[in-house]
């Protein structure tokens, strides 16, 4: 069964938020960039809980037999990106995602409602 990017796009989002993820934004990129369908960006708020987000991702993703093609970022833990074909899931710690602001770059992309896939905290 070939899974999708909104079914890759659903298991980062939740992986993610499972570990605390802050600030858990998704963005339709079909329309605006050649590079995925979704773009995740979130943050953690120190360097173990991001590893312990990138972990989940990759963990969840896997066990949903999707390929994981590469990370990016891995070992400064500021900003690492996870390349999961359809889906690129950006996960900041809040300085770098301040500075760099992907959500303003990309503003003329819509948001994705992830209300559904995020716990009420």
């Amino acid at each position: 069964m070939k899974i999708d990017s909104q079914q890759i796009l659903q298991i980062a989002v939740q992986a993610a938020d499972a570990k605390g993820a802050q600030n858990i934004v998704a963005l339709d990129m079909q329309e605006v960039s050649l590079l995925a369908d979704y773009f995740v960006i979130s943050s953690g708020r120190n360097d173990r809980q991001i590893q312990a987000i990138v972990d989940a991702v990759i963990e969840e993703e896997e066990k949903a037999q999707v390929e994981v093609r590469n990370i990016e970022g891995k070992d400064n833990a500021k900003w690492i990106l996870i390349d999961l074909g359809g889906v690129i899931v950006h996960i900041f710690n809040e300085e770098e995602r301040d500075f760099y602001q992907l959500e303003k770059l990309w503003s003329d992309a819509p948001l994705v409602d992830l209300s559904e896939w995020i716990a009420e905290k």
